[in-house]
């Protein structure tokens, strides 16, 4: 068969109708992946590596029709695992808990509900939240972003892919149904859908159902709007549509009369260096005939907010008079500038756009105090400065330049804004009489607003605090506790009696009678969101950990208690040692009492345990030079051969050789420089120092460098950009996240590098072993399921086993990564592994996952495989005849995945006669 017309077969299911069965798309795939395989081996590389040169020039999102093949990938990794054996033990911590999305509740029995994480996946309980049991794990996607139950039919829904944008957000594949309380799970189709803001059940008809599709995250994508079905879920009708960029966000049913719906757009975009989370397409839909047709209700004259600065809705219908609807939005409009004027310093606006002639005008006393408070006095004056901007030696705009960052974090809009409407949505009112500050300038985390079932004038909010009206809407106060995290979610109203609420938030689960005059938690699961991990020399040895809004935490791998889940009040498991998001962590393993931890943007601290001693620890860039970009999990290393050496990455690589006391800024910018945005974007995201040359050093970007330093860090070459004369030769292909280097123990010039296109919702793996310093790479991993690669870690007793953490699980390989097999025994069976980190001593790995916080197990047996070739065997052998029976054929056995040639870097002398996918 013409490869041109294999090609054209995956475009057309690039474009699926989501009308098609689930059953239909799967045999459509199957024959389609079974005519791929019949090419023979020379066809399917030069096709494959069609493919891939478009990637050096842009990284274009996977396709659906591409993407669910990881679940007959990885059925086929974990058939040919020979470690499926090997147990994996959950060391917790739970006390932090992680990132809830939604609560459903038995409304005849209230102690009875099932609770969904966002990378956690779901838990069911029947004691009021005193224990959970987990009832999502088999399910092919973790990640989930609204839940809906029939508890009459004990029906079950999940939408998986949460709609909270964020920088860990998961995008799911679908929907997914339960007839027999989550034993049993039935995937429903809508594999494009991504990221699920809400699912309503119709309240009489157990098969119609509306599905809020908000889409895909980092990509523009049609599949977006609203779905319907009247099949429970066999079938799915898109029947609203708006752009390729704006989806659904949230639904609202009148429950009196199921044919009258509402529906919230959102128009969004993000990418790694800008997060536009307003625009004109956003508003209220309402359709009157069940979800089949819908009009725009929030039109220039309705009194609702329009225009470029509409962002996110959340939306409530009162049950008992349902022509009375609440609306909270994200106003994106800037904040009138109110604040009190410092006259005592220069604000930055006003440095910005100046000549040599105005800047000369300046008032020195100003500049002297803003000098001053930016630790920049007695190096520099007023005088000196203009005399250096007279010269040529600073640029005019040297204090703009040098102040300017943009994070996402330093703007002030409006913000969190309520809106009433007594006519089922033809006319809004504005209800708050005072600014609503629990947005921050982030509402795209937010959205939602619930309305008591019997009170219309009693109005929840959820941001950064969670807030209650009385008023209908008119005045708000906190009803946030202390042992209340921050940033809320999900909530539920007892329809019985309003003050009881259940509430899901970045620090699990709280429950109230009281509307929120006291709280206790229910967060016995163990779903921490794991950024990076490492482990101490401590005899037990010690576990260290960031997790996404939950801090830096450490805690023994063998506690006294051996109670990692416990809740109780006295002294727990694990210790909090540091806040904010928490970030990499690094230990002085000479005295396991030396700790560098941090937060989100590079703000890090070493602190002494012992000694109760700490010190900020930070690069700064000098006066005449842009800022320092920081990732939002700057790396940090600690030096193997000298634990006094600190080495940290922005833009630029930094290094300390006083432990931090003092930093030095050795390079240039290692990236392709900054992109205009409001996320740091052009930062250093890996660090490799060799452990077998003191001075041999890597450094990854976000945009896709390499660098290698054979000097400590003085001089850098980029190897992620070789020239080679000899196109046969693999690359590395360009744009994608380095997510980790790993310079090699065995040989000195080995380097192991894995690439992540999550960022653009491009799901191949990717993962490169170099065996002469970058000069030139060979993939590994080629039967790897279409996840994203987070880390790749060498095991410390063969070279022959490589493991590999990927946004679906956990592989290792016996053959050097040449091909790998599923190790999850004990774990979900699609869990985010962010970080691995083995402790030497005792031959044990511990996985950092994102959403289930830490396990362990021991190595020994895996690298049984590699020195007792009898046990390998036999292992082998076992294997191969379930592969073999599950393919349905004994005598030969077949393997899965990208078969990838990286192409030349010179692209003008690759042709491309083939239909482009895009």
């Amino acid at each position: 068969m013409p490869i041109e017309r294999v090609q054209t077969s995956l475009v057309k299911l690039q474009k699926y109708n989501c009308t098609t069965t689930p059953l239909a798309v799967q045999t459509q795939l199957n024959f389609t992946t079974s005519l791929v395989n019949s090419l023979n081996k020379h066809l399917l590389t030069l096709f494959l590596s069609a493919c891939f040169v478009q990637l050096t020039a842009q990284v274009n999102p996977t396709p659906a029709s591409e993407r669910i093949k990881v679940i007959d990938q990885r059925k086929l990794a974990e058939q040919k695992s020979m470690v499926k054996d090997i147990a994996f033990q959950s060391v917790g911590p739970s006390i932090m808990s992680g990132r809830v999305t939604d609560v459903d509740v038995n409304e005849n029995d209230a102690t009875e509900f099932y609770v969904a994480y966002a990378t956690g996946g779901l838990w069911h309980t029947t004691n009021n939240g005193q224990s959970f049991i987990p009832v999502f794990d088999n399910a092919d996607v973790i990640g989930i972003g609204d839940i809906a139950v029939n508890w009459k039919t004990r029906t079950i829904w999940v939408g998986t892919g949460e709609v909270n944008s964020s920088r860990s957000s998961y995008a799911g594949m679908g929907v997914y149904k339960s007839n027999d309380n989550g034993k049993n799970w039935e995937w429903l189709g809508l594999p494009a859908s991504h990221h699920i803001g809400k699912i309503q059940l119709h309240p009489a008809d157990n098969n119609t159902a509306w599905v809020a599709v908000l889409g895909h995250l980092y990509s523009s994508s049609k599949e977006r709007g609203v779905y319907k079905t009247t099949d429970g879920g066999k079938t799915w009708k898109q029947t609203l549509f708006i752009t390729e960029y704006t989806g659904v966000a949230d639904i609202a049913i009148n429950p009196l009369d199921p044919l009258e719906i509402y529906a919230t757009a959102w128009y969004r975009t993000r990418s790694a260096w800008n997060f536009e989370e307003s625009g004109k397409s956003s508003g209220i839909y309402k359709s009157n005939d069940g979800g089949e047709t819908w009009k725009l209700i929030t039109l220039d004259k309705s009194g609702f907010p329009a225009g470029d600065n509409t962002g996110r809705i959340g939306i409530a219908v009162y049950p008992k008079n349902p022509k009375i609807i609440y609306a909270v939005v994200d106003n994106q409009q800037p904040r009138p500038d109110t604040a009190r004027k410092d006259t005592a310093v220069y604000r930055l606006n006003e440095l910005l756009e100046l000549n040599k002639e105005q800047f000369s005008k300046l008032d020195n006393r100003k500049l002297d105090t803003l000098l001053k408070r930016n630790r920049l006095t007695p190096r520099y004056n007023a005088r000196l400065v203009k005399e250096m901007v007279a010269s040529n030696t600073f640029k005019p705009s040297v204090f703009f330049d040098f102040l300017y960052v943009n994070t996402g974090f330093e703007s002030t809009p409006v913000g969190c804004e309520v809106y009433r409407s007594d006519d089922a949505g033809t006319s809004w009112k504005k209800t708050n009489q005072k600014e609503i500050s629990i947005y921050n300038t982030y509402g795209y985390y937010f959205g939602k607003i619930y309305v008591s079932p019997y009170n219309e004038n009693k109005l929840y909010i959820l941001g950064f605090y969670a807030q209650l009206s009385r008023d209908g809407g008119k005045t708000f106060k906190t009803i946030d506790k202390g042992n209340v995290h921050a940033d809320h979610h999900a909530l539920w109203i007892n329809p019985k009696r309003d003050s009881h609420l259940i509430n899901g938030n970045d620090g699990g689960l709280n429950i109230t009678y009281d509307d929120g005059g006291s709280w206790f938690k229910a967060n016995a699961p163990a779903v921490g969101q794991f950024y990076a991990i490492t482990v101490d020399n401590a005899i037990p040895y010690n576990i260290y950990g960031g997790l996404q809004d939950n801090g830096t935490w450490m805690g023994s791998s063998k506690p006294v208690n051996n109670d990692y889940m416990s809740t109780r009040s006295e002294s727990y498991v694990y210790e909090l040692i540091g806040g904010g998001d928490g970030m990499q962590v690094q230990v002085d393993n000479r005295d396991n009492q030396t700790i560098y931890s941090g937060f989100q943007f590079g703000f890090y601290t070493r602190q002494n345990r012992q000694k109760k001693e700490s010190k900020t620890i930070r690069p700064r860039h000098e006066l005449g030079e842009m800022p320092l970009r920081f990732n939002w999990q700057t790396p940090i290393l600690l030096s193997r051969h000298n634990q006094d050496i600190l080495y940290f990455g922005s833009n630029r690589f930094s290094r300390s050789l006083s432990k931090g006391d003092s930093m030095q800024i050795l390079s240039a910018d290692l990236t392709n420089g900054r992109k205009e945005g409001n996320v740091p974007y052009g930062t250093i995201t890996a660090i490799a120092e060799s452990p077998l040359k003191f001075g041999l050093l890597y450094a990854g970007t976000d945009d896709g460098n390499i660098h290698l330093s054979m000097d400590g860090g003085y001089s850098w070459k980029n190897i992620s950009q070789q020239l080679l004369k000899n196109h046969s030769k693999q690359v590395l292909p360009a744009g994608l996240w380095v997510s980790r280097i790993v310079a090699s123990r065995y040989k000195e010039g080995r380097t192991y590098v894995t690439l992540n296109g999550y960022r653009n919702d491009h799901f191949l793996p990717y993962l490169f072993v170099s065996n002469d310093y970058g000069s030139t790479w060979k993939q590994l991993g080629r039967d790897l399921p279409f996840e994203p690669l987070n880390v790749v870690c060498e095991d410390p007793k063969s070279d022959s086993i490589l493991y590999v953490g990927t946004d679906g699980g956990l592989y290792t390989s016996v053959d050097a990564g040449n091909s790998f097999m599923l190790w999850n025994r004990g774990l979900p069976k699609s869990i985010p592994v962010h970080d691995i980190a083995i402790q030497e001593r005792e031959n044990e790995i511990v996985l950092g996952t994102h959403g289930r916080s830490l396990y362990i197990s021991s190595l020994d047996s895996v690298q049984l495989l590699v020195k007792n070739p009898d046990y390998h065997q036999k292992k082998q052998s076992e294997v191969s005849r379930l592969v073999a029976i599950s393919s349905g054929d004994q005598n030969k056995l077949t393997r899965e995945g990208i078969d990838i040639d990286c192409p030349p870097v010179k692209k003008s002398k690759t042709k491309n006669k083939l239909v482009k996918i895009n």
